[in-house]
């Protein structure tokens, strides 16, 4: 596909300006810093992009101000103490030396141990429990998943989990495969099927249109309350570039 990207600056705001080979323009503002990104069509003048950033500056200043209230966890040291999540819940880290390989065990329903070799570095001990998180998820989504392709009727050829800076998740309706963000981990199981739902709805329709609409009240009328609670969750610290 045929990708030009450069920046841009409308009222002060840095924009980043994406044109690949799609019909559409498409705005979108993210996490952690209320970064904006245009995903316009080749054709699409910088002129036109500034007139739809502008017709969405009201928008725009809302989102970067829920991201700017939204919680945020420090840098992980990876220390006894300090606070993890897993499936919504909040829990305090205790490091336990071993000689073999590195294990994560709950305990006491507020306590994550971490069992590891003594001399792990904080990125060795982050890495292990990032291994743990990814092997709950896998165990976690394949009975979700069950659910709910039958509930609405699709069908996944794959699936899989990989760590996303800006996104929950992503369907890719040509193959049939979506992926998970391995941050999902530590959000209520709730958030999950929030996300599961939203994905597998793509496969039957792309956009966020009212059909999409219709068709997630249809199979999770909660829905609305899901994604605030996600949104509501601790953000995880990430060395985020621009």
């Amino acid at each position: 596909m045929n990708i030009e990207a450069h920046r841009i600056t409308i009222n002060g705001l840095p924009v980043q300006v994406v044109r690949k080979d799609i019909k559409n323009l498409h705005l979108g503002v993210y996490p952690p810093n209320g970064r904006v990104r245009v995903a316009a069509p080749l054709h699409v003048s910088d002129k036109a992009v500034r007139l739809a950033v502008i017709g969405k500056l009201g928008w725009i200043k809302r989102q970067r101000a829920k991201f700017d209230a939204q919680p945020r966890q420090s840098t992980r040291e990876m220390i006894n103490g300090e606070s993890h999540y897993f499936l919504g819940q909040r829990f305090r880290l205790r490091v336990a030396a071993c000689d073999g390989a590195a294990k994560v065990v709950l305990s006491n329903k507020s306590v994550l141990k971490l069992h590891i070799r003594q001399e792990a570095t904080a990125a060795q001990r982050e890495q292990a429990l990032a291994r743990w998180y990814r092997e709950q998820l896998r165990e976690l989504i394949p009975p979700l998943l069950d659910k709910w392709q039958a509930s609405i009727g699709v069908q996944l050829a794959d699936w899989a989990i990989k760590k996303m800076k800006t996104k929950w998740g992503s369907c890719n309706r040509k193959v049939r495969r979506i992926w998970l963000n391995l941050e999902l981990a530590k959000k209520p199981t709730r958030c999950i099927e929030y996300i599961l739902v939203h994905e597998l709805i793509h496969l039957i329709e792309r956009k966020h249109n009212d059909r999409f609409i219709a068709l997630m009240d249809e199979h999770l009328p909660q829905w609305r309350l899901y994604r605030q609670e996600l949104n509501a969750e601790p953000l995880a610290h990430e060395k985020w570039s621009y």
